[in-house]
């Protein structure tokens, strides 16, 4: 599953949760769904993060050498 693909479905259960179409049997389900999917978009977000850090550490290395 994509970083997008995730967010999306987080937001379609956020808009269910809030708009109350949600029923009381499967809330529990779209919560804990919610929060597997907000863990995954976490790490995502955070191996992004490093890579980039990565990235401009190099560029800077480059720059001043």
């Amino acid at each position: 599953m994509t970083y997008e693909e995730a967010y999306r479905e987080l937001e379609q259960i956020a808009q269910e949760i809030e708009h109350e179409t949600v029923s009381v049997d499967v809330l529990a389900e779209k919560v804990k769904r919610a929060s597997d999917l907000i863990t995954l978009c976490q790490t995502r977000l955070k191996a992004t993060e490093g890579e980039i850090n990565k990235i401009i550490a190099r560029m800077e290395k480059n720059t001043e050498g």
